[in-house]
């Protein structure tokens, strides 16, 4: 009979063991983790759950890995995890990691396009992003990308963020060609963009941007040449993959290139950069002055002129008046 009280102490410490185990684990399971700040961490797509607390634990998520694996087991959820990039708050529990886990609540990048840019330096922009993969193997044609901020996922393909801006850029060219204003010289919605494209870069200012429409719609109307400083440069920087890292000179308006609106009457045969929403309203809502010359001002603005004896007036003025601040800077 010895044996069977040997047995039974033994089932006993066992019992006893199991619980405390047991114990242990519910508490490890609710208890404070030990990262001291949050922590950015990657859980690879087609991880285990073996895999997933061995890649938390290397990270300084959990303390104990084969814990966490088996607490994952027990509660039934080892199919449900889902990878990705998640953020982990500071002595987050595993029990939250598990939760956070089941949410497929990733980080999310943002990258923002901003108006004006061409269409080479989005590419710069979109081969530059983190977290994104792949390559861009057809670069997006100049204007066909929409400014503003997109915001992706780790390992979501650059090909894909960049239909993306395509995308976003095709729905709001024709919803804002379909609004356009009647009796526009205009052929169809890809010179809007054109026209648009030289407005976002002659001005920055919103309250200018349907006043310098104007100007170039009048002039395309009585077939007078754009005379547009942005499109020349456009065609002697290699469609602004290369600064011009000079000012435009008399000269450059002599180069025979398809983008030198001082040669050629029209519009240029392509955009010269990606224009906003704004600059895009504009081309089809001009404000029309009767104007057909602008200069700029010095201070990020435009005087505007309705003949060329005035447009040479605000020119002198303006150069009378930048001599003067000169003078006045070196004395």
């Amino acid at each position: 009979m010895r044996w069977l009280r040997y047995g039974a102490l033994g089932i006993i410490a066992l019992v006893v063991v199991t619980a405390a185990v047991l114990g242990w684990g519910v508490g490890d399971y609710f208890a404070a983790g030990p990262l001291a700040k949050a922590k950015v961490v990657v859980v690879p797509k087609g991880s285990s759950v073996e895999q997933i607390a061995e890649t938390l634990g290397q990270a300084g998520v959990i303390a104990h890995p084969w814990a966490f694996a088996a607490a994952v087991h027990v509660t039934g959820t080892a199919d449900r995890l889902k990878a990705g990039e998640y953020e982990f708050a500071a002595a987050i529990s595993p029990r939250a990691i598990v939760g956070l886990l089941l949410s497929g609540r990733v980080v999310r990048h943002k990258l923002t396009v901003v108006e004006g840019l061409t269409s080479a330096e989005v590419v710069a922009l979109v081969d530059a992003a983190p977290a994104l993969a792949g390559s861009i193997t057809i670069p997006p044609p100049e204007g066909s990308v929409l400014p503003q901020t997109y915001f992706y996922i780790y390992g979501e393909q650059r090909n894909e963020l960049v239909a993306r801006m395509t995308h976003a850029m095709d729905a709001i060219v024709a919803k804002t060609w379909a609004g356009r204003a009647p009796g526009l010289p205009l052929a169809n919605a890809q010179q809007m963009v054109t026209l648009a494209s030289i407005i976002e870069r002659e001005t920055a200012r919103a309250d200018e941007r349907a006043r310098v429409a104007g100007v170039y719609i009048d002039r395309l109307r009585i077939n007078m040449p754009l005379q547009a400083d942005p499109t020349v440069i456009y065609g002697l920087t290699d469609a602004g993959r290369k600064p011009l890292g000079r000012a435009l000179g008399h000269d450059d308006l002599l180069v025979d290139t398809p983008y030198n609106t001082y040669k050629f009457k029209g519009l240029p045969p392509t955009p010269i950069c990606n224009p906003g929403a704004a600059a895009l309203e504009a081309a089809v809502h001009p404000d029309l002055r009767g104007e057909l010359y602008f200069v700029a001002d010095g201070d990020g603005g435009h005087r505007f002129a309705k003949t060329l004896a005035q447009q040479d007036k605000n020119i002198a003025e303006l150069r009378a008046r930048t001599q003067a601040k000169t003078s006045g800077a070196a004395q």
